[in-house]
């Protein structure tokens, strides 16, 4: 198998280089400016992530195949202002031009929020798209859910993957079922008393429920104070106090629990506080759905590789 370099950037805590290292992928730089995810991203793959991506110079970053990025959504999501490129977090989308342009790997992955197609009437995506145009890559995009790829939350996110060649490249196509929740919940005889609420909360919940209650589930209430009570996980947000999660009614997500909800595995250690593991869990990828593209990407790479040796040799006969 060919080994691929890449660099994880606005990594997070990684999800998107473990998504990749299943297929033997290296990792030769990553860079994340919030303090807690270094931490996180550190103690398990053992070493410290650069930090402000505008502190460094594109040509300082180390030659690689693949770029990987889950640039901010906030931006340009639902649950942030919606402010797009009008957000100094929105323009770091150009930190990515610059190092494509830059470095020229072979093939990027980027992910960010469903929205990022309809912002400012579709106009955020089709500047982004142009961008990577008229740097010579070719460009597929898809919204892929979670929920379709074993993992009990619904989560939509879209994945833009760019080839610097004129590669064919498949998305991956839904596996069409999500492991239970039962599998990804801990035993409430496990979870600190801390994590419970009080019988007020517990009551005042339970009386907005309307519909039968499949056990397990977790409830969800929105910005209006409807609660739902389903079998899956809504989408885990890095704040917002409205998305509200509770396991069966009586207590909050725990911090493994979050991050099995987006395919971490348990020996994944959490080292920071209880809040920061939902920012981050929350900020993160799903990785069976990262795993998925990186098979496709690589395959799309791997049967690249003869013709372009074909093309060589043929060069050299002429």
């Amino acid at each position: 198998m060919k080994e691929y370099k890449t660099i994880d950037l606005f990594a997070g805590i990684g999800g998107i280089r473990l998504g990749f290292e299943a297929f033997g992928c290296k990792n030769v730089f990553s860079s994340e400016w919030d303090k807690y995810a270094q931490s996180m991203y550190e103690v398990n793959f053992g070493e410290k992530p650069f930090g402000d991506i505008n502190d460094i110079s594109p040509s300082d970053i180390p030659d690689h195949d693949i770029l990987l990025a889950g640039f901010p959504c906030q931006p340009f999501s639902i649950a942030g202002k919606g402010l797009g490129f009008a957000d100094t977090r929105g323009t770091l989308f150009f930190n990515i031009e610059a190092i494509l342009k830059a470095k020229k790997p072979k093939a990027f992955l980027l992910e960010n929020v469903k929205r990022l197609t309809t912002h400012d009437n579709g106009n955020t995506f089709k500047v982004i798209n142009d961008k990577l145009n008229k740097l010579g890559y070719t460009v597929y995009h898809k919204v892929l859910n979670t929920l379709d790829f074993g993992l009990p939350q619904k989560r939509e996110r879209i994945y833009i993957v760019g080839f610097l060649d004129k590669l064919h490249f498949e998305f991956p196509k839904p596996i069409g079922k999500y492991e239970e929740l039962s599998n990804i919940l801990e035993s409430d005889d496990v979870v600190p008393n801390n994590y419970f609420l009080s019988d007020e909360l517990k009551r005042k919940r339970l009386s907005s429920i309307t519909k039968d209650v499949p056990y397990p589930s977790i409830w969800h209430e929105n910005i209006s104070g409807n609660v739902s009570a389903l079998p899956y996980s809504c989408a885990l947000r890095a704040g917002g106090s409205y998305n509200y999660l509770v396991v069966n009614g009586v207590r909050r997500l725990t911090g493994r629990e979050m991050l099995r909800l987006q395919g971490f595995p348990d020996t994944f250690e959490i080292n920071i506080p209880y809040s920061q593991v939902r920012k981050v869990a929350g900020n993160s990828v799903s990785i069976p759905v990262i795993r998925a593209i990186a098979g496709s990407m690589i395959n799309s790479l791997n049967m690249a590789t003869p013709k372009i040796n074909q093309a060589i040799q043929l060069s050299l006969l002429d």
